[in-house]
């Protein structure tokens, strides 16, 4: 009795490892396909990354910038917003959102991810000027009135 809980506990934690380096080869091979620009391939293989570790903020991310470059909206804000709800200080999520919100001249959605983004930009707070400028281009309305 005590070998087979002895076994069982060895195959569980191996099926463990196994199962976790194949989500790492997953991530790391589909970012690999989306350098390549083989946008097809790595969404198929983010979105296979994610059946193994669907708290994974990057291959969201990821997902993101493919759809947007299908021009699917719907889909890209979608992996937007699942990636500021894994992870709200990311901030290149967050310049991705404002610059749709901008697009769609939410002056005020604008206004208010603008006050978050200062506060966690590292690597994108020269953006924020644009976003300065940008507002000023834009009236104060809301897009849902």
């Amino acid at each position: 009795m005590k070998n087979i809980k002895t076994l069982i506990l060895f195959l569980t934690a191996g099926i463990f490892l196994i199962t976790n380096a194949n989500s790492e080869n997953f991530f790391a091979e589909a970012k690999k396909k989306y350098d390549e620009k083989s946008f097809e391939k790595s969404k198929f293989l983010f979105q296979r990354n994610l059946v193994y570790n669907p708290k994974d903020a990057k291959s969201y991310l990821y997902l993101a910038k493919i759809f947007a470059n299908e021009e699917n909206e719907i889909e890209q804000i979608k992996n937007i917003n699942t990636t500021l709800l894994l992870e709200p200080d990311n901030e290149e999520a967050m310049f991705i959102l404002i610059e749709y919100e901008l697009k769609k001249s939410n002056y005020s959605k604008v206004n208010e991810l603008k006050e978050s983004f200062i506060l966690i930009c590292d690597k994108l707070c020269n953006e924020k000027k644009n976003i300065e400028e940008s507002l000023k281009d834009i009236e104060p309305k809301n897009e849902s009135e």
